[in-house]
């Protein structure tokens, strides 16, 4: 038997890979990359708009109201160190030379991490140098401290610590 093929005698072909098929692999490859990528931006788009605040100037001047009050901290050079003892808060108020800063006014307000419910307001005392006590009681579990101290210069200081009650 011979393996030539007469002329004009129809010969099984079989699949051709060209470049109309590398053509559509490609086109379709891109295809389905640019509609994930639209989807995932109309859905980012609904879902945020983009405005964080409704009122974005005042909150820009808060911030910079903040940052000057903190470059004025920082020059005071004062430091605070807070501890969760079982009936009270206590605040340590030292100078930049480490010496305990007296007779300041303590502002303060203990809240929860996560939720705004149960606000407690800390009333600080003096009770040694330096050292200023909040009478709390029942406290249990993480709570977030700010507090706000003032001298009798008016020199502001404040501080934000994490504490936690067994």
């Amino acid at each position: 038997m011979s393996h030539l093929s007469v002329v004009g005698e129809a010969r099984p072909r079989g699949f051709r890979f060209t470049g109309w098929h590398f053509l559509a692999i490609i086109v379709g490859f891109f295809g389905v990359v640019i509609a994930v990528d639209v989807s995932f931006a109309v859905m980012a788009y609904r879902t945020f708009p983009g405005e964080v605040s409704v009122t974005p100037y005042e909150d820009g001047l808060l911030y910079n109201k903040k940052l000057a009050q903190i470059a004025a901290q920082e020059k005071l050079g004062w430091k605070a160190a807070a501890a969760a003892e079982p009936t009270a808060v206590v605040l340590l108020v030292e100078d930049a030379k480490g010496q305990p800063v007296r007779d300041l006014r303590i502002s303060a307000k203990l809240e929860r991490p996560a939720t705004e419910s149960g606000r407690i307001n800390a009333a600080f005392k003096e009770v040694a140098a330096g050292r200023y006590e909040a009478r709390v009681g029942g406290l249990a579990g993480a709570w977030d401290l700010t507090a706000e101290a003032r001298d009798s210069a008016g020199h502001l200081f404040m501080a934000e610590r994490r504490l936690t009650w067994p």
